[in-house]
């Protein structure tokens, strides 16, 4: 006999999908909008490029698979007010990067060297910077930023856990709105979809200012990462569609995208391991979540004005503070932490610890000659009489 679903139920389904969509605002708002208020880039070639990958990916990938700007280049392009053309080249470069990767087998080669307990380092440094920038981000107004960090943080525990994080985000606009505070963003209403090829010079400065500082992590994160917490989130699906979240599909998905919406104005973009651990945490398992973020991303795209700059303005930094901490949570913790093997940790640790101090291609080449040691070792203790 079947048992029925209950209403709330589908009510819990449905506000995750929409609250799941928007997970992921604390790493992508503050990126996106620095863009387009300090380096004046136009929000129509943005957010239209987020939202076609969007759609796209729902439809590639069937499942929740996030998209988010690529943080080292538009974290540089904000911190040193780079060019348009700069962006366009860095994505342009990275997609043909990740292609070639993704048709030549090397980055399924890669994938293979790593083992879980280095992605699970890469994601644990990744996850404490995520946590710390979300703490920065919520130093002015730490009050606000506190609780809306403990009401997201306890959702889990209420019958309708996933209708929170879109209150928060309302009563965040409110109160800043009612309390007469400057916004936390400058945007113009008036703006130009900005088109044109980069010049050599700018290409040739993107490849060492951007390209290279991001390759590392686009690949262990976006790529390599992503593909393994897909796979053990979404074990609903059969060995066959398990295939769909391989890193070969994640670079070539990442590396099309780049490559034909990068010269239309759209920035450097990518999948993300953090993206999928808030996205999952506040209830998106379906292809719904992104075809909602999709669509919400054109629509802002089409109708950006004084209204829908205003309102974006007003989003509290505290409360997209809190939901980047708590994204950075979700990422940083693993199951490995409780029931891991001495090893495992020494990997673990030893690889975030380097990605932390150093970055993320020292800390992933650390892993990989630590494996690569305990490999020797074991094989050599094999072959001793």
């Amino acid at each position: 006999m079947r048992c029925k679903t209950k209403p709330i139920d589908h009510l819990n389904r449905y506000t995750g999908e929409v609250s799941g969509a928007f997970a992921d605002l604390g790493t992508f708002l503050p990126l996106v909008l620095g863009l387009i208020a300090i380096n004046h880039f136009s929000p129509q070639g943005i957010f239209v490029g987020f939202g076609l990958f969007a759609l796209f990916t729902a439809f590639y990938y069937r499942r929740p698979i996030p998209v988010q700007p690529m943080k080292v280049i538009a974290a540089l392009v904000i911190a040193q007010g780079l060019t348009p053309g700069m962006l366009q080249a860095s994505g342009i470069m990275m997609g043909a990067i990740l292609l070639l990767l993704a048709y030549s087998g090397a980055i399924t080669w890669m994938a293979k060297q790593l083992s879980p307990a280095i992605s699970i380092g890469i994601q644990l440094a990744i996850g404490l910077q995520l946590i710390w920038m979300g703490g920065q981000m919520m130093t002015d107004t730490w009050l606000v930023g506190a609780i809306a960090f403990a009401a997201l943080f306890l959702s889990r525990f209420l019958p309708l856990p996933y209708l929170i994080m879109p209150l928060v985000l309302v009563i965040g606009i409110l109160w800043q709105y009612s309390h007469g505070f400057a916004p936390s963003f400058q945007l113009s209403a008036s703006s130009h979809w900005q088109l044109g090829l980069p010049t050599l010079e700018e290409w040739t400065s993107a490849a060492g200012l951007l390209v290279l500082p991001q390759l590392a992590l686009t690949l262990t994160n976006a790529v390599i990462a992503t593909s393994a917490m897909a796979s053990d989130k979404f074990t609903d699906v059969d060995e066959v569609k398990q295939q769909r979240f391989s890193p070969k599909r994640l670079a070539t998905s990442s590396g099309w995208a780049n490559l034909l919406l990068a010269p239309w104005g759209a920035t450097a973009m990518c999948h993300g391991a953090g993206g999928l651990a808030v996205q999952h945490h506040f209830g998106a398992r379906t292809w719904l979540a992104p075809i909602i973020f999709g669509i919400s991303c054109l629509l802002i795209a089409l109708c950006w004005g004084d209204t829908v700059a205003g309102l974006l303005s007003l989003i509290p930094l505290a409360v997209l503070g809190s939901l980047l901490a708590i994204a950075g949570l979700q990422l940083a913790w693993s199951k490995r932490f409780t029931d891991g093997k001495p090893f495992c940790m020494l990997v673990i640790l030893t690889t975030a610890g380097v990605c932390l101090w150093v970055n993320t291609a020292a800390g992933l080449a650390a892993g990989v000659l630590i494996e690569m040691g305990r490999r020797q070792w074991l094989l050599y203790n094999d072959l001793r009489p």
